[in-house]
């Protein structure tokens, strides 16, 4: 029966005029070749995916190196910035004032010390004109002084908010003038022997007055951040007067060495004033 209807098939035509067994064959290949192709071209895209997301995997390791490599260089950047403004400002200072300096690096500090103990030590020594207390400053104001034997190069500084640090110092607007010495607090810095008759304001400017023979004249300390009445002396009723310093002593990296000898103190000869200062 079977090979009867396939005789069949192969002798009668369609209305197109395929035969029939031509055109059933035909109908049941396709539907074969069909399922075959589908799987292939699954198979085939599986593969292309997979290997598409492994050269994802690979460029996106490849990238993160990049940025990497990319925020380190922004790193190295701000901190080449940085630096370069501030030896800006040392320079500028340098050539604006009338005193021979000679720039300096922090090298180091004394972080072993007691507190109350505040120092650095500067790669300048003897080597480059450093003697012992010469004052050093920074851009913005009075940092110390040196202290002790400097070697030939290197030497310690005491930080003027050592509590052994004192300088003579004037309130910029009033004149009226005191002694600046380092204290435990904070701000680590008071104003001493300044009469409650002088009229001095919270947030008036301290400079260095020149009468010690170290410091020169007009360069700034700092901010008179608190104020209070003290108690009475044997000279009379002077302020209490607590200062926050011009400097940022947390920051310090670059400074200048005013190559002055130090003179004896006198409240009659005045330093040379730094260019801006008011007289």
């Amino acid at each position: 029966m079977i090979a009867q209807v396939l005789l069949v098939s192969a002798q009668v035509q369609t209305r197109s005029g395929v035969r029939v067994l031509q055109a059933v064959s035909f109908g049941a290949f396709s539907r074969v070749q069909s399922v075959t192709s589908s799987g292939v071209r699954g198979v085939r895209d599986v593969w292309s995916n997979y290997a598409e997301l492994r050269g994802a995997r690979d460029e996106n390791q490849a990238l993160k190196q990049q940025l990497a490599d990319l925020e380190v260089r922004l790193q190295e950047q701000r901190a080449l910035a940085a630096r370069t403004a501030k030896l800006t400002e040392l320079l500028e200072l340098k050539q604006a004032g009338p005193l021979p300096t000679i720039a300096a690096e922090v090298i180091g500090g004394n972080p072993n010390a007691t507190p109350g103990i505040r120092e650095i030590t500067i790669d300048r020594g003897t080597a480059d004109g450093v003697q012992p207390s010469m004052a050093v400053i920074g851009p913005k104001g009075i940092v110390g002084r040196v202290i002790g034997s400097p070697a030939a190069h290197a030497a310690r500084v005491q930080l003027i908010i050592d509590r052994n640090a004192a300088a003579g110092a004037l309130v910029e607007r009033t004149r009226d003038g005191g002694l600046i010495v380092g204290a435990a607090g904070q701000p680590p810095l008071a104003l001493e022997m300044v009469s409650q008759l002088a009229d001095i304001k919270v947030g008036d400017l301290v400079v260095s007055s020149g009468i010690d023979g170290i410091y020169p004249k007009g360069y700034a300390i700092g901010w008179i951040e608190t104020l209070e009445k003290g108690k009475e002396s044997g000279r009379g009723l002077y302020w209490t007067v607590a200062v926050r310093p011009a400097i940022d002593f947390n920051s310090l990296e670059e400074v200048l060495v005013v190559l002055v000898p130090p003179r004896p103190a006198t409240v009659e000869d005045e330093a040379p004033a730094p260019p801006g200062a008011r007289k």
